[in-house]
Parts: C-alpha cells; structure tokens; sequence
C-alpha cells in the first residue's frame, strides 16, 4: 500500500482531498469503509483522544490494518487533536499513520515549543509517521452548539503558519480559515451553511509550504469545500456529521423494531446511514472544481 505522504501528493495533483472521518465504535469504522470501497478512493480514520479511549488506541490501529489488508484499500489511521507527547507516542507505538499534534489553545510561542518536541518525539519511534499542527481557535467538541463564539472570525495569518512550519517541522498544518468544531443547530437542519475563507486559504498554503487539514468540515457549503481545496486544503475532517446520521438511524432503527434486543439486527441501518453520509463526502472530496469556478473569494 502507498504512504500517506505519497496519497496526499498525489490528490493534490489532482485537485482532490482525502477524505478524514472520526470513528467511537465499530459501526461508524464499518460505515466509513465500506464507503471507501464502495468510492474506490483513499480514507484517513480518524479518533480523538476521547474516541481513542473508549475504543482502544491499539484496537483500533489493529482494525484498521486488518480492514486494510483484507479490502486492499488504501486506509489510513490518525490520532486527531492529541493535546499531550505522551498521548502522540502512544498513537505512533501502536502502528498510527498521523497524529495531530494539538497545542493551540496555549500562546503561540508554547504551541511551537511543545509541537516541536512532539514532532521529534513520534518522529524517533516512526520516521515515517505523518506529523501535523495546529494554529488559531475552531473551538472544540464535534457536537451541536446554540450558538458561535466570535472568536471564530480571528483567522490564522500567513505569517504565523509560516514561522509555525519552520520552527516546527510539522507535515501538515492545521489553520483557522472560517471553519469551527461541531455545528449550529441551523446547518443540522439544512438552514445555513459554514462559509470558508478561500483567499486566506491560498495566502497560508503559499506562505507554509506544507500539506494543509480543514478541521470542523461538517455543515460546510459544498462548493466552499470544492474552492478550499483547489486553494491548497489537502485533508478534510467531518465528524458531527456522522454523529448526527448515528444518533437518527438509530433511534429509527429503535423505534421500528422495538423488542428487538439483538444488536446485529439492530445496527446495520446504522451503517448503512452513516456510509451514505460518508460516500457523499468522498465523492465530492474528489470531484474536481470546474474551471469557471477556479477563482478564489474570499
């Protein structure tokens, strides 16, 4: 199987993105490749720390290669918003392809200090593994939120991504271009959209040099995503989205067989849900802008 490093050159050749989705249990992994072997295209899982603790950090490492090897898919592991070195060489002891590296709630100098050790540190277990950091505020929590905070409109500048690469050494960065964790209880019922801040995606990815992550994706306007990523976004993460199809499939599946206490009967309307979801997002991760559309606006 291909690398990750060489997955992410090659979609941006091509003026696509892979596709990152976050996965609790075993019907949203389940969901998530069967999309990808339904599109044919590459998929990153990923897990929080939170994630990572309910379903096994070396559990989920060893699903994945086993799904991987029996499907011949180019799947890949991340260890998402990891916020400790200790946690990062966990990710990376257990066979992890990525791991963001999540220091963005402290100063700016503390991010750099305390990404760059990490860095090294997953780098001597791994050379190879993927390493990625994080500037400006999306928030936290793949939920559904009232409302948003203003801090949300502070975006990441081409400056701070450059001097974050340099001192860093990381792969991938991580910006704050208009995107936010979770969604407003208006994008879940299909009334507003997330709108992305398309130049300053273009200004960031001149200035870094590097593979570039849209963090908080879900609830995005599609043709935001098309643009961010002919812009330079490489990987983008939905979550809440995939959340939210579990919860309601589930609850259906409750409801419509309710003495059934079987959960392999119970579930898979659940996955097949969740993958609908998923397939949707892969499809348009990888469809190209169309050449009247190639602007970038802010």
């Amino acid at each position: 199987m291909d690398s990750l490093r060489n997955v992410l050159t090659g979609k941006q050749q091509q003026g696509a993105a892979v596709g990152h989705f976050n996965v609790a249990d075993l019907v949203l992994l389940k969901a998530v490749l069967a999309a990808a072997v339904e599109v044919g295209v590459p998929v990153i899982v990923g897990a929080s720390e939170g994630e990572r603790d309910f379903f096994g950090t070396r559990e989920l490492a060893a699903l994945v290669k086993t799904m991987r090897e029996e499907h011949d898919l180019p799947v890949f592991v991340n260890a998402d918003h990891t916020h400790s070195r200790a946690k990062a060489e966990e990710a990376a002891r257990a066979g992890f392809d990525s791991v963001v590296i999540d220091f963005s709630a402290l100063p700016f100098d503390q991010n750099v200090a305390r990404t760059k050790e990490t860095v090294e540190a997953i780098k001597a277990i791994n050379p190879a593994i993927i390493a990625e950091g994080e500037i400006g505020n999306i928030g936290t929590g793949s939920e559904i939120h009232a409302t948003v905070n203003n801090e949300f409109r502070n975006l990441s500048t081409p400056e701070e991504a450059r001097q974050f690469v340099d001192a860093t050494r990381i792969d991938v960065l991580a910006p704050a271009v208009g995107n936010m964790h979770g969604m407003l209880e208006s994008m879940v019922e299909g009334k507003t959209k997330k709108r992305l801040n398309i130049e300053r995606i273009a200004q960031i990815k001149k200035a870094a040099g590097v593979f570039l992550t849209l963090h908080g994706g879900s609830g995005t306007d599609d043709q935001d995503f098309l643009r961010s990523i002919a812009a330079g976004i490489n990987i983008i993460h939905i979550n809440t989205e995939l959340r939210v199809a579990w919860r309601r499939s589930l609850e259906a599946s409750l409801t419509s067989q309710s003495n059934q206490v079987v959960p392999y009967k119970i579930l898979p309307p659940v996955v097949d849900s969740v993958k609908e979801v998923v397939s949707s997002r892969l499809k348009l991760f990888n469809a190209r802008l169309k050449s009247d559309e190639m602007h970038l606006s802010a």
